[in-house]
Formats: structure tokens, sequence, C-alpha cells
């Protein structure tokens, strides 16, 4: 395998001792190579290490993996989780080049096409805390789930998400959008702002008198680009912008309705909804009941009878986090009991529970 890395110029490859195991370590707190090659040789279960290790895997990663059986099945599961090949031993290493350098020169008909999820959240209507849901969940997700996260803030004049985080807005987006033959590696690094290691922050500030109407086509190309590089992109979307990109709801893997406890909230999920159309094995659509018990709130009863299903997911309101758009991040790691609301989420999007996996991961996320 170094012979066939070191004959296509690949002069700083790194071996690792320990397997997947130490892969999936090593990527927990590393950023991920290009082409990574991992042995599951001897192990009893060697699916169930190729979805641990999806979990801290960039999507843009070309995995190898080398293995010491020889089965049709497992190669098939294998492939269908998003590896890009699968050799037993022993290694032939004409063959081996042969696959390297196809993955090296990105052969746009036989490379592996892998994309992060895609989850948008939505509010019903203003006020019910859509932003700060957002912010959250890619908080979390990024640095409990150890994820790589973008948060991509569509609301060009008046997004919160920046403020919530702590960061600085900038024109690269309505840039991106206006012009997203431009988008690429060197654009991204320059224009998106790193809030930490894992998460990345791609968000606007336009004029008020300057208003910004991205067409869906340009939307749907950036998200094409930037699903490439992340393992979720989060979209904090408002309902004018979500009646304007109807595309948009029905491209995305998760769709996150979020509501208060107010009737109009109630009313406005269902209409939401019937706009949305059915759950389909491409797209979930998932209801979050936030600031549950604020004032103004139906009471619990009143609730479970308006609403024509429960809730997928209920916050209780929080006094500390409504102070969110003012503390910043300070803010994000308070609140138990958006906490626990939210770790609901992450293992419904992460696909884990307990620690383990539910199901494959790629097979979710990667299509």
């Amino acid at each position: 395998m170094l012979r066939s890395f070191s004959n296509l110029g690949f002069n700083d490859a790194n071996v690792r001792r320990g397997g997947a195991d130490a892969a999936i370590a090593d990527l927990a707190r590393n950023k991920s190579p290009r082409i990574l090659v991992v042995d599951v040789s001897g192990m009893p279960e060697p699916m169930a290490a190729i979805n641990r290790l999806a979990d801290v895997c960039n999507p843009a990663t070309e995995v190898i993996v080398v293995g010491d059986r020889n089965d049709i099945v497992l190669y098939r599961d294998m492939k269908a989780a998003g590896v890009a090949e699968y050799f037993f031993k022993p290694l032939i290493s004409t063959v081996v080049t042969r696959v390297l350098s196809t993955l090296a020169q990105g052969d746009k008909e036989t490379r592996t096409r892998r994309t992060g999820k895609l989850v948008i959240t939505l509010g019903v209507r203003g006020g019910v805390g859509t932003t700060t849901i957002a912010t959250q969940l890619a908080w979390h997700l990024a640095e409990e789930r150890q994820r790589r996260v973008l948060l991509l803030d569509l609301d060009l004049q008046s997004g919160d998400a920046a403020m919530q985080l702590d960061a600085t807005p900038n024109h690269a987006l309505r840039e991106a959008l206006e012009h997203p033959e431009r988008v690429d590696d060197l654009f991204l690094e320059r224009g998106i702002t790193h809030v930490t290691e894992r998460l990345d922050l791609f968000a606007a500030l336009e004029p008020l008198s300057d208003m910004a109407a991205p067409s869906e086509e340009a939307v749907m190309q950036l998200l094409g680009t930037l699903t490439q590089r992340y393992r979720f992109v989060i979209i904090d979307l408002t309902t004018t912008a979500a009646l304007q990109l109807p595309k948009l709801l029905h491209f995305a893997n998760t769709v996150l309705l979020v509501s208060d406890s107010t009737l109009i909230s109630v009313r406005e999920v269902g209409r939401w909804r019937e706009r949305i159309g059915p759950n389909s094995p491409d797209r979930t659509t998932l209801h979050v009941l936030n600031k549950q018990g604020a004032d103004g709130s139906l009471p619990d009863d009143e609730l479970a009878r308006a609403l024509v299903s429960r809730p997928d997911v209920s916050i209780p309101y929080d006094r500390t986090l409504a102070k969110t758009a003012m503390l910043g991040t300070k803010a994000i790691q308070a609140g138990g009991g958006v906490r626990r609301g939210l770790a609901v989420l992450e293992r419904e999007l992460a696909g884990v529970e307990g620690g383990e996996p539910k199901t494959s991961f790629w097979q979710k996320v990667f299509g």
C-alpha cells in the first residue's frame, strides 16, 4: 500500500498503528485526510467499525478499507455505505495503485459521491426561537458529537445566527449566492467564519435598503458544494425564504418545524406540514415544540387536543436561553432543559443511541 502511494507521488502519507479504532480516535481530534486507508482485519464486525468511523470522517474523504474476508456481501455493504473500495488480503499493488490514481484525479464518473446531511430549521412564525434552536443544535453536534458542521443563515438582512455565535458576518454569502460558479475551496475558506475547530458559519448582514433575494438555483448549487465539505449543513430558514425556495424543503434530509405553545403556532404547524407533505425515505419532518410553558402558552391538555400529533421534541422555556442573542456563545452552554431536548434531536440526526449506531450512519447520510 505504501509503495502505491509513493508511486503516485504521495510523499506525505501518514501511517498509524491500531486499525479502525486508532483511526476513529485520531479523526475525532484532527482534520480528515483526502484519502483514508483503514485495516479491519481480524475484527468480528467490520461494518460496525466503519459506521463508527463515519461519525468522525468528513464526507469529502475517500475511504479505502482493507480486510481479511473475501466476502461479496461485506463488499456490497461497504460500497453501499459509501466506501470507495474494499480490498481483501493479499493486496495486489497494481490494482491498489489504479484505484488510488482514480481517486487522486477526482474522476467524476468513478469517484464515490457522498454528501453530508442537510437539516433545515424552519420557524412556523416569527419569535418562536428558530435561530436559537439552529445555533444550539449546530454547536452541540460540533462540540459534543465532534461532527464537522456548517450553520447557514439565509436571512441576509436580519439574521441573528452570527450574533448568537459571537461572530462577525460578511458579504461573502451574498457574493456566493449571486455568483455560485465562483465558489470553490479557496472562496469558502476566506468567506466562511470559523466559530470553533469543527463549527463554521456562513452568514451576512446586508443593508435593509438593499434587498437580496437569492435564486433557488443559486441556493441549490451552493448547497451542493457545502454538503461535500461538511457532515451537517444546518440552515436557519425564515418562512418568507421557505415560500420563495419551495424545492429546498424537499431537498433537505430533515426539516425541523419549530413552534411555541401558542394557538397560532399550533395552526401554523398544521399548515406547514401540509405544505411540506408526508415523510419519505429521503426526508423527515420533525416538530420541535420550543418555549413550552412560557407566558401565553396553551395549557398542556388544550395543546394536546389542538395538535394533530404530539411534538417530536419538547423544549421547556428557559429564561437564561432567552438571552442567547445578547450573550452569544456564553449562553449556548447553559440551559439544561434545552440541552436535554437537543439530545433527542442529536441522537435522531446522528443515528446513535447510548453511543452505538442504530443503523448505518453512512446509509442514512450518504446517497
